[in-house]
Order: structure tokens, then sequence, then C-alpha cells
């Protein structure tokens, strides 16, 4: 399929905007979902929620029942070792394998950071690929979307960073407003370094209330934007003077309250914020800032907004806007901004698993290269650093194709999160579509690095569907663990003309029963080998793989 039948098929695949939408949800509401439950929903709640699922976890999904498997997806996990170096050998403080995050860099040596920066990229993809049924990675990614950084040369604020999105990812968004704002890297990333008494620098207030917290609204007046003005910009921003970043004695970084650099005079918000007071309150009077924003209802529908927007799909009208997100605002308000009880409703309710969700937003690149990487990548005899090398050869991948973790473009995020009317379709492009299919084809072929060569198991991953002696089933069984909707019926005549070109049926049952019955045998192996890398890539550049 060329591009223009492509992005013609995509575009009409996924929900745009209200006043491009065709095909509403028959339902709008957050009641508990009744309906059946079968692999069909939890693939559909799996892709959504978790990197690359693969059968076992999605058939196991489907064992355990809806109310279960979001369990799961909530439930705590274990801590995660730090990244280490794994490709220099320079540091005189640290060792090749052994972590760097709580040492000091050594001046004057070449590439070190460097090598901490790809450490600590290679990490989180790592992270992503072993998350498991758990939906903490793609919270972490979606509060870096949130909170975006970029150009954060060093390391150790980036991997405080992280952290502070991991342990926060699904608990209060009170509290990790509070640590991101005085965090090294935000404090880098949006000049809070600079925000001193004798020169304010504005640009923290004003995201925090435009892309923050609790968005900007429609002008109502010159300098008034419904939900702020530019008086409280002014205000907050000499409110948040006097934090730095800074690495400590003991190797930690932090930001670092400095009292001569802090405004201590009075400062007023605007009548938005009921003409509120802020009188000096040294190293708390951020979290003062903080807890004026988070009374007003508006945050919670802004963060509800963003959730949706992230796990459902950009259609939001007024009926989504009333019955939707209201709910889940309020839910998080009952909660004292507690996030894990309105996404859990959200996620098991009647209106996310509608069928209008499934096939609305184009994967992106992540996503989309996950799915290959998790679902299907054999575990090589790679030692953690042999792995770090691997994680690090997906995230060049995804750079390519314009999503750089740790270096999102705009204060904004990434475009396709919030940018009308075109979305998700940012994704793709004449540059980035021909990089998806080369990618497909690079981790197809196999990916050697380090030593040790990473290769697609396809053979076990089809061992997993049943009936799979049949083409019909396998193909059927395929689709539905990796396409948001089913096949049609032309799409299984065409992907079985790939597997058994111009054959009767028979002819795949009895290749593969052979290998079954002699999986040692080289010859029968790769018969049946070749059939399945030539189906599978082609179903990893048809535009319903990169559908979710």
């Amino acid at each position: 399929m060329d591009r223009r039948s492509f992005l013609q098929f995509a575009t009409a695949s996924r929900k745009a905007m209200p006043s491009k939408q065709s095909t509403l949800p028959t339902t709008t509401t957050l009641m508990p979902y009744t309906g059946e439950w079968t692999l069909e929903q939890a693939a559909f709640l799996l892709h959504r929620t978790t990197f690359g699922p693969t059968p076992a976890q999605i058939y196991q999904a489907v064992e355990n029942g809806l109310s279960a498997t979001i369990g799961a997806l909530f439930a705590p996990q274990p801590a995660v070792a730090p990244p280490v170096y794994y490709n220099f050998s320079n540091d005189p403080n640290v060792a090749l394998g052994e972590t760097w995050i709580h040492t000091p860099p050594t001046l004057g040596i070449a590439g070190l950071q460097g090598s901490r920066r790809r450490s600590l990229t290679a990490w989180q993809i790592g992270k992503m690929l072993q998350g498991g049924t758990s939906i903490k990675e793609k919270m972490v990614l979606f509060w870096h979307e949130h909170f975006p950084v970029a150009n954060i040369n060093n390391a150790q604020f980036g991997y405080h960073y992280l952290d502070l999105l991991q342990r926060n990812c699904f608990g209060n968004f009170r509290t990790l407003v509070e640590e991101i704002t005085v965090s090294p890297a935000m404090l880098i990333y949006l000049n809070g370094n600079q925000n001193t008494r004798q020169a304010p620098n504005e640009n923290y207030a004003r995201e925090l209330l435009e892309l923050f917290t609790v968005g900007r609204g429609d002008v109502a007046a010159p300098g008034d934007y419904t939900n702020y003005t530019e008086d409280d910009v002014v205000a907050m921003a000499r409110c948040l003077t006097g934090w730095v970043a800074r690495t400590l004695e003991d190797g930690t970084v932090a930001g670092v309250f400095v009292p001569n650099r802090h405004d201590t005079g009075v400062k007023q918000l605007s009548h938005r914020f009921d003409n509120a007071i802020i009188t000096d309150a040294a190293d708390l009077e951020y979290k003062v800032v903080i807890d004026h924003i988070l009374q007003k209802a508006e945050v919670a529908m802004f963060i509800s907004r963003q959730l949706h927007i992230w796990f459902v799909g950009t259609n939001i009208d007024p009926v989504v806007e009333a019955n939707i997100l209201a709910p889940m605002a309020q839910l998080i308000i009952d909660n004292d901004y507690a996030i894990q009880p309105a996404l859990e409703a959200l996620l098991g309710s009647e209106y996310f698993f509608d069928a209008s969700h499934r096939g609305c937003m184009i994967t992106h690149p992540l996503d989309y290269l996950l799915r290959i990487a998790g679902c299907f990548m054999a575990t090589s005899e790679a030692d953690l650093l042999g792995e770090y090398r691997f994680w690090d050869q997906i995230y060049r991948m995804a750079t390519s194709q314009e999503m750089v973790i740790m270096d999102i473009p705009s204060v904004a995020g990434w475009k396709a999160f919030y940018q009308a009317p075109q979305f998700y379709d940012f994704w793709i492009n004449s540059v980035t579509l021909t990089l998806r299919q080369e990618t497909a084809s690079d981790l197809m072929n196999g990916i050697f690095t380090g030593g040790f060569r990473w290769e697609l198991d396809l053979l076990g991953f089809i061992a997993q569907i049943p009936n799979n002696t049949d083409p019909n089933a396998l193909i059927e069984g395929i689709a539905a663990l990796l396409f948001a909707a089913p096949m049609s019926s032309q799409q299984l005549a065409f992907l079985k003309e790939i597997l058994i070109p111009g054959l009767p049926d028979y002819e795949w049952t009895i290749e593969y029963s052979d290998y079954l019955s002699q999986p040692d045998d080289p010859d029968l192996r790769n018969a049946v080998q070749t059939k399945l890398e030539a189906m599978f890539s082609t179903i990893f550049k048809m535009p319903e793989f990169y559908l979710i």
C-alpha cells in the first residue's frame, strides 16, 4: 500500500475532532463495563496501557477477568536497578557495569556525560520493554510528555526527573507537581535557576498554569485567559524565586532553596484566584502557589482531558466533557488529587470499551517499535551490558521517527497529543512512514550489537495461538492479538496468500505439523520460518498494525 492510500486509511480509521467525527460512541458513561470479556477486549486494554503485551499476557488477562486485570495494571512494582555504564570505562570513580547516579561527573573526561545520557535513555527503554502487565511505564511516558524536559546535559538531573515520575506516576498529582517544580531538570529546562528576586523569570510560572495544571481557557479580556491572568504569571514567578539545581556532597542531586535569591515581598493574585494574597513562605512558598492553583476545579478537568487523549482518543465533545471528564475530575477532587481512582474508572468503563475507540489512534513510534520487540523478540543470550546496547538501538529507531525521550521538541509536548485537528496523524509523514517500514525490516532481519544477536521468535509467537495448524485460525488468532479490529475476509485471504501462495490450506497444516513432529530438523524449521517471515513482514507494514 502506498503512502497516500495509507494516510487515507489512517485518517478515516482514527477519530479526529468532533467536527470531523463520523463514528460516535454508543455509550458515554463511566458506569463499569459489563459486556463480554474476550480476547478482543483484553488485547485492546493491554495495548492501550502497556508496551508490547505478549500472547501469554493477553490470554492471562482473559482468564483473570477485567477487574483482576485492572488490579494487575496498578499493582505495586518491584524496584528497578538504576542505570549503569554499558559502553564507557573511562570514569575513574565508576566501573563499567556500575551505576553512576550518585557520583558527580569528573571534569575533563571526554565522553563521560554523553555516555551517562545514553545509559539513561537505554535504561528507560529497557523498563518499557520489561514492564509486563503494569501501566506504570505508560504513565511515566504520559507524565514525561505532560511535564516535558529537553537538553538536560547532566544525566544525574535526568535520572532524578525520571525517578520522580516513576514514584508518582499514578499517585498524587499535587505531590507530582510539587516535586517537578523544584526538580533540577525542570529548574534547568524552564529557567528556574535564573528566577531571582532581582530578575524574576516567568517561564515556569507560565507553563505551570497554561500547560501543566489549569490550562489557558478562552481569552476573556487582554491578559485574561479565563483560568488565569498575566498578573498571576508575574506574581507566581516571584513566589517561585530562589531555587537552583545542585549536586550535593553525597552525590545526589536536588533543587536547593537559596534564601537571598527569593522575593520575600507580598504577592497578590488576580480575581481568577479570588484576589488571594501570598506572604513570604520561604522554601514552602512554591507549595502555597500550587495549593492556590489546585483549588480550581478546572485543574482536575484539564488532567482528565489529557488522560482521555492519551488512553481513549481525541474525540472530546460537550457530551464527553459532561458525562466522562466531569465525573473523572470529581473523582480526582474527591480523592485529594490522587490520579489512580479516576483512571481506573475510565479504563474499566463502558465508555472505554466502546467499539468506536478501537483503532482510533495511530501508534506513536515507541508503541510501534515495542509492539514488535516486546511481542516477538526472543531473549538473547546477552548479559546486562548487551541488553543496554539493544535498548539503545530501539531508542535510536524511535529518535529517527521523531519521538525522542528526554528531548521533547516543545514545552507543549509532542504535537500528536495537543495539536488539533491532526493529533496522532503527526506520527506519519513521508519520512517517518518509510522509517517505520525500514525499522520493521531491521527487526525482522535481527539486530546484532555488542556481540549478541536479537531475533524475532515467530515460531514461539504462533505456538501460543490455538488451532494454529489451520491457516485461517492462525491468521485470525494473530489479528486478534495484534489488530485493533477484526479482519475482513479479504484481509484474511490476502495474508493467507502470502503465507501459502497459491496453495490449499492443508499444505500449511502438513508443513507445520511436520515441523512440530521434528522441531530440530533445520529444513523443516526453515521452510516454516520463511513463510512466517514473509507474512509477518507484511503484517508489520499494514495500516491496521499502525493503529491501536
